[in-house]
């Protein structure tokens, strides 16, 4: 039975959930913000990782954030803060850094990129969006140390062990596929099963094709929400929006949205950064260094250096140490590798929402059923995005969901 749903969001989950929405026959209004291009959606390293097995929320986790605590250049930064929130989720986050979430967790995590994977494979042969940019080459994990290249060989052997493909190289045999590495980079884990593309690329043809078939309302900001008898409200300004549901897929913002009815979500706002080179770089395949937990993709047009995880709550500040770090970081992996001033003073910064465990939030709210949640996807968001907008289609259906947990539940304890 076709439905009126409003989606609150146009980062990549909140149009997955759109697009999906619409193709089981429901009448969809997204509300977007007035400002576009901007947001982790646009900002993150564009991959869909199999191999990123492991959550956030994992043993060590803590040592490192209490290791860069001080240290606001680091690639782990909790800024140190008074904030009831906060504090409430690095309570939970600490209480889910444990081996047991892990392992509950790891094949789930490698379930729902594997389904991403084949549905953004399904939008490229659908027509819908074009030609956008969607490359299978793999993602090598450089590393200089043996310790890191033990510890990275621990996570391929769970892979391999889920049926993922990823080889070891050494630093022959990677100078042979990739010959830009400096002498530094002593080999590097190669997993078949991963796929990179363009964020700035998809997301705009996506919003393009839903603008052709769905209703838009550009928005500042929703001052509330309402569960009525008849349904729900969306309030914002001097508007007022009602739908048979609701799909909250604001990100970072998502927490605020909810607790105008009263549900109290753990989420934090784990901000990364990004340097874009607009000049021919001889880099062809996507890397992440274990070392300084960075990633490097060939873009269409262009190249990313991304990485690091702030919790600094939510603000768009763009620390230029940060910046920095990723751009000495890089260097020391590449040959002939420099960034130009312009590079690092256009370098942006993006919000990732991010659970207490390092899992998605996914499906209704507990205590109002019509309203759902699609956010908490940490720095799986770009990856994860079409399978969690299938899964919200599913279950606004009412059909059994292509792929569900109940660790994707909202209301999940911690």
């Amino acid at each position: 039975m076709s439905k009126k749903v409003i989606v609150v969001g146009s980062g990549i989950v909140g149009a997955s959930c759109a697009y999906y929405l619409y193709k089981e026959g429901h009448e969809v209004v997204l509300l977007e913000k007035d400002q576009q291009a901007s947001g982790a959606s646009y900002v993150n390293a564009g991959y869909i990782t199999p191999s990123h097995i492991i959550p956030l929320a994992a043993p060590g986790m803590i040592r490192m954030g209490l290791k860069y605590m001080f240290d606001s250049s680091g690639p782990f930064y909790m800024k140190p803060r008074l904030d009831g929130d906060f504090l409430r989720w690095a309570r939970a986050f600490q209480k889910s850094c444990t081996d047991e979430n892990v392992k509950k967790s790891i094949p789930l995590i490698k379930d729902l990129n594997l389904q991403s994977r084949q549905l953004y494979d399904d939008l490229l042969s659908s027509g819908d969006l074009g030609d956008f940019h969607w490359e299978d080459r793999g993602l090598l994990m450089v590393y200089k140390t043996e310790k890191a290249a033990e510890s990275e060989g621990k996570v391929a052997a769970e892979a391999k062990a889920l049926g993922l493909e990823v080889e070891q190289l050494d630093a022959l045999a990677l100078a042979k596929l990739e010959p830009v590495f400096t002498e530094e980079v002593k080999g590097a884990w190669h997993y078949h099963c991963d796929r990179h593309s363009t964020p700035t690329d998809i997301l705009p043809r996506l919003l393009k094709y839903l603008r052709q078939h769905i209703s838009f309302q550009k928005m500042k900001e929703v001052s509330s929400l309402k569960n009525t008898a008849a349904g729900v409200e969306v309030i914002y300004g001097d508007e007022r929006l009602r739908a048979d549901r609701l799909v909250v897929a604001a990100g970072v913002w998502s927490a605020n949205l909810v607790k105008s009815l009263g549900q109290d979500l753990l989420l934090e706002a784990g901000k990364g950064y990004r340097i874009d080179v607009h000049r021919d770089v001889p880099i062809r395949r996507p890397a992440i260094s274990l070392e300084h937990k960075i990633a490097v993709t060939p873009m269409k047009g262009f190249t990313r250096f991304a990485g690091t995880m702030e919790f600094s709550g939510i603000n768009k500040v763009v620390r230029k140490e940060r910046v920095h770090a990723i751009a000495k970081a890089a260097k020391s992996l590449y040959n002939s590798l420099e960034f130009s001033s312009e590079d690092l003073a256009e370098a942006a910064t993006g919000m990732r929402p991010v659970s207490p465990d390092g899992l998605p939030y996914i499906g209704p709210l507990p205590t109002f059923p019509r309203v759902f949640l699609a956010t908490g996807h940490a720095m799986m968001g770009w990856s994860l995005g079409p399978i969690t907008g299938r899964i919200i289609a599913d279950l606004i259906s009412e059909k059994p969901p292509v792929l569900y947990s109940p660790h994707l539940r909202v209301g999940r304890k911690f």
